[in-house]
């Protein structure tokens, strides 16, 4: 404050100075023309400061409603389905999901709030996107997947007696809200939850079990259970497939099958392998040994 009393005390005695005629007589006009002169600049400054925060001000407020707007604006749910093939779905936050067949996903055009949140009817394996401070919740009924960013493959066809978690890179914490069960899971492991019983296991499958081959369309079985192929052929190609004796349930084949091999052909070779029998009957294949 000091240094403008003082600045302007010198302008003024300028002015003075400056308006003095040769005869000593005091002009008004070039007193004027030397003030205006000395005054205006700052006053022209103030004055598109003052326009510049008016504008600034009104930018401000367009974008705070178009963020209130935004905010408030419903979220539009939108479901992803296989069919009869295999499909990839990026989601709004660039996750990318591989559908396996018959599988659905739905998920919202925008993810907003504190989780992402999606649901699971089929096969799917997850690549999620890293976000800690939005972790990202698959509800697989009757089971939550939650994890912050991994890669992990879950298993909840509806007809099935288990809801299978099996985790390839990260973390997941799966629970079943119900019941209150968590169990977290690392790299390997999966966790196993049984509609029957409503409890939910974790185990750590061998090597050969582990499989996400299906991605591209191919059926990779080393040293599966029979009736583990069974369940996985049964929700590929939309059929009920049942093996009527317990005693070869648990065989186990090794056999590899390619994109677009039939049914038919798959059972062809796995009945040589797996010394049983099939038979058609109306929309069920009958599975049974051959030494019956």
């Amino acid at each position: 404050m000091a240094a403008e009393h003082d600045h302007i005390d010198k302008t003024l005695d300028k002015l003075v100075a400056s308006t003095r005629s040769p005869r000593g007589r005091y002009s008004a006009s070039e007193s004027w023309k030397v003030l205006e002169k000395r005054i205006s600049p700052p006053a022209r400054k103030f004055r598109f400061y003052r326009l510049a925060g008016a504008v600034a001000a009104s930018v401000l407020l367009c974008l705070g409603g178009w963020f209130g707007y935004d905010h408030l604006r419903p979220v539009s749910m939108q479901t992803a389905s296989a069919g009869a093939g295999i499909s990839v779905v990026t989601l709004p936050d660039r996750t990318k999901v591989t559908l396996n067949r018959y599988s659905s996903l739905t998920y919202p055009d925008r993810f907003k709030g504190e989780k992402r949140e999606v649901r699971l009817q089929g096969e799917a394996y997850f690549e999620v996107e890293k976000d800690a401070r939005h972790p990202f919740i698959v509800k697989a009924e009757p089971v939550d997947v939650q994890v912050l960013g991994t890669h992990f493959n879950v298993e909840a066809y509806p007809g099935d007696a288990d809801v299978k978690t099996t985790l390839l890179e990260g973390s997941v914490a799966v629970s079943v809200p119900e019941t209150g069960s968590r169990i977290v899971l690392s790299p390997g492991e999966s966790a196993v939850y049984n509609r029957e019983s409503r409890t939910l296991q974790e185990m750590k499958p061998e090597e050969n079990d582990i499989s996400v081959d299906w991605r591209d369309g191919h059926f990779r079985f080393d040293y599966l259970p029979l009736q583990e192929i069974v369940r996985e052929l049964s929700n590929a190609f939309q059929v009920k497939i049942r093996i009527t004796d317990e005693a070869i349930k648990n065989f186990r084949i090794r056999a590899h099958f390619t994109e677009g091999e039939s049914l038919d052909q798959m059972l062809d070779l796995l009945q040589s392998a797996g010394n049983f029998s099939y038979t058609k009957t109306n929309d069920t294949i009958l599975i049974r040994s051959k030494l019956n």
